[in-house]
């Protein structure tokens, strides 16, 4: 197998990332139009106990996968790597199969005791298998990205989100006249068969690359009960902050509404509020993160590779790099969110909540830092600092979001500046604990000053474009195509970006010159 950098891997998984939220926009807005908000309220519903319910299951454990394979596999131990393989699928087979059969005979107790609709019984009874299938794809998911191969994955993802969009679409379209809740359960159906379809192209791939079984001593092997202390020691912290952001989500559903209501918002309001929160103004920062969760993906193997060989030089680098990528990029989206943030939160139906994503979008960048260098402490083996820092910001943050969510002066734009403290907590103690483990450097110039720079040219040019080209689509089209343009002139002519940063793209880097 060809040996593939992380900012290759990254590159591929943002292809695919990037497709799979355009195809789900647009899924999503043919649900809204042609199918109904109630439906997808009810398919929507189920969630959190989905998500509980693999978080359980896999336990992390997928990232551990990719760690211990990519560090056996940096030391030519290829019969490990299998090893380690073959006992996490027999693994999270036999936990993803227990916990879907359990909660599938459950389901009717869940129906009717935990959530507010048991009309979501069907919805609820479709996603137990997907469990089971989610459980098992995540195993091959990891050893890939052990491999530093993200093409399998990337591929398997596109087949999943195609599957899930044609198959939930037209199943939902045909079961509306049965009513809405068989509408949702159209939606189910299209999720269960995505994930099925995406399993099928994965093991396809595995058992064509496959490789091949040697005899020759390729070091100690480790036995059984080794490899299962080591998966349980790199997966319980991930597990443990996996679960910590689920209750902090959930925290949050419950605490933001009732705090509005004391600012003097009435229920209705508050919860239609909260709810634009999530669904516009959320939904538009965490849009960039479709490269920096493909950077972070990619960072696992990449970083914990170079520290098993004790190439301390490669981790400094790879990890500045990776926070150089996540700065340049997360910059200009920024920009964009900020100086277009009504236009933007009004494709949503929801303009009234623009202020609030200008707030969060002058902290976004932190957001995006706090991804990647949540990456690569994991790929340093220290995966219980990300968990940590979120249990301190978490400290923080939720004292400063009562009080000023409380305040009819602030509002959900105090909600928003409690978040942004948040991110920012979180990103600088991730980056405080990486300079200290590796000696990173922090780099000013590179970090702040050039990309800092571009972003201003990019800004003036909106200020510039936006009276004659603002107030249409295809106008904001071409104000965001310039703008971009400006900012990577701008990048070139200060060093920001180098013919050698482009060289390392898959597909574009090998039609430039040397």
């Amino acid at each position: 197998m060809p040996k593939r950098t992380f900012v290759y891997g990254a590159t591929i998984l943002l292809g695919a990332n990037l497709f799979n939220r355009l195809l789900g926009f647009g899924y999503q807005y043919l649900i809204m139009n042609n199918i109904g908000g109630e439906a997808y309220g009810l398919f929507n519903m189920v969630f959190p106990i989905y998500m509980l319910a693999l978080v359980l299951t896999t336990a992390g454990i997928p990232l551990a996968i990719a760690k211990m394979v990519s560090e056996e596999i940096s030391l030519g131990r290829t019969i490990n790597a299998q090893s380690i393989f073959r006992l996490a699928l027999l693994l999270l087979s036999i936990s993803g199969a227990i916990v879907s059969i359990v909660l599938y005979f459950l389901a009717p107790y869940i129906a009717q005791r935990i959530f507010p609709d048991p009309r979501v019984i069907n919805v609820f009874l479709i996603c137990t298998p997907a469990i089971f299938i989610v459980s098992v794809s995540s195993v091959f998911r990891g050893y890939f990205q052990g491999l530093q191969n993200m093409v399998p994955t990337a591929i398997s993802q596109i087949f999943e989100q195609i599957i899930r969009v044609v198959v939930g679409y037209t199943a939902a379209i045909r079961l509306l006249g049965y009513g809405v809740e068989w509408a949702a359960t159209g939606l189910a159906s299209g999720m269960l068969a995505g994930e099925l379809i995406g399993l099928i192209a994965i093991i396809f791939q595995y058992q064509r690359g496959k490789p091949k079984q040697t005899r020759e001593s390729q070091g100690p092997s480790y036995s059984k009960r080794q490899i299962l202390s080591r998966l349980w020691q790199l997966a319980s912290p991930v597990t443990a902050g996996r679960l910590l952001s689920t209750g902090l989500s959930s925290l949050d559903a419950i605490i933001i509404p009732m705090r509005l209501q004391v600012a003097g918002y009435g229920a209705h309001e508050a919860i239609t509020l909260f709810g634009q929160l999530g669904g516009s103004a959320f939904t538009l920062l965490t849009f960039p993160s479709v490269f920096t969760f493909a950077l972070a993906t990619s960072l696992v193997p990449s970083i914990s590779e170079a520290a098993v060989r004790r190439q301390f030089q490669i981790v400094r680098a790879r990890s500045a790099e990776a926070i150089r990528l996540t700065i340049l990029i997360g910059i200009p989206c920024l920009i964009i969110l900020f100086y277009f943030s009504r236009p933007l939160t009004a494709f949503f139906k929801s303009s009234e909540i623009a202020p609030i994503l200008r707030v969060l979008a002058l902290g976004g960048i932190f957001s995006y830092i706090q991804q990647t260098t949540t990456g690569i402490l994991q790929g340093l083996g220290k995966v219980q600092l990300p968990v940590l820092h979120s249990i301190i910001a978490a400290i923080i943050r939720f004292p400063v979001l009562i009080y000023l969510t409380s305040l009819p002066q602030w509002g959900l734009k105090g909600t928003a500046w409690a978040f942004v403290l948040g991110f920012f907590i979180i990103a600088a103690l991730n980056i405080t604990a990486i300079t200290r483990y590796t000696g990173m450097p922090l780099d000013l110039q590179r970090f702040v000053l050039q990309p800092s720079s571009g972003g201003v040219g990019m800004l003036l040019v909106f200020q510039f474009l936006d009276p004659f080209l603002g107030g249409h689509i295809v106008g904001y089209i071409v104000e965001f195509s310039i703008g971009i343009a400006v900012y990577n002139i701008i990048l070139f002519i200060n060093g920001g970006i180098s013919l050698t940063d482009l060289k390392r793209l898959p597909w574009i880097g090998k039609f430039l010159p040397i």
